[in-house]
């Protein structure tokens, strides 16, 4: 089936996706801390649309609060407060080295093909949207878990860890057509305390060791032993 004979709703809803999971990736082999920040903040406005789409073609109203949240969240608080943590610190000028850079984008684009292998003769009988922008979330949530493990500053876990949730809460918008407002507000509460904590971590150990690269940290816990 070619994509111009989808319904207005699924073209855009794929091309959302598909952008959304071009954002991980641009994360993934991004070495700047500030350029991170930003990507994440755009994946975050991706977000947004993808559930104000969603709230707008299944007249689910409630949708327009998670959008609203998800955008003073992802896309203007947590940005913010990550930056404002860079420069502070003085981190707005370093470039993280990435280890094997090819390699780790060439992990990524396995993650993605992973994640159309796993799910397919799962949701084979399913429609194309399903199939499609499960497989890219599944890939979203991958590519973030990744982050986490090829780059060493804290920030960029952080980042990592978010942009997981991303892919998680993109998944349950597409599949349930929006998840009970309760369960909405409960997750963005729990993303709002997760980044106000992760903040107050970050100053404490900067004030303490004067760094947030993660393997100088794991070789001060070696240390100590």
């Amino acid at each position: 089936m070619n994509i111009e004979q989808l319904d207005l709703y699924t073209q855009i809803i794929l091309s959302l996706a598909g952008l959304i999971m071009l954002t991980s990736f641009i994360m993934l082999g991004q070495g700047r801390l500030l350029r991170l920040v930003f990507v994440f903040a755009l994946q975050g406005l991706l977000l947004v649309l993808a559930t104000a789409l969603a709230a707008y073609s299944f007249s689910n109203h409630h949708l327009y609060i998670s959008a609203a949240i998800t955008l003073v969240l992802k896309v203007l608080f947590i940005p913010w407060m990550l930056r404002g943590h860079i420069l502070k610190l003085n981190m707005h000028r370093d470039v993280e080295a990435l280890n094997n850079k090819t390699t780790i984008m060439l992990g990524g684009a396995s993650l993605v093909i992973f994640s159309y292998y796993v799910l397919h003769p799962i949701l084979a009988d399913s429609t194309i949207v399903l199939l499609n922008a499960l497989a890219l979330s599944l890939a979203v949530v991958l590519l973030g878990m990744l982050l986490m493990i090829s780059h060493r500053q804290a920030i960029a876990h952080v980042v990592g860890f978010m942009s997981i949730e991303n892919g998680l809460f993109f998944a349950a918008i597409v599949s349930t057509r929006g998840m009970p407002m309760v369960v909405e507000l409960g997750v963005a509460f729990d993303v709002l305390v997760a980044a106000v904590l992760f903040g107050i971590f970050f100053l404490h150990i900067s004030n303490s060791i004067d760094t947030l690269d993660v393997d100088r940290l794991n070789r001060l816990s070696e240390e100590d032993e």
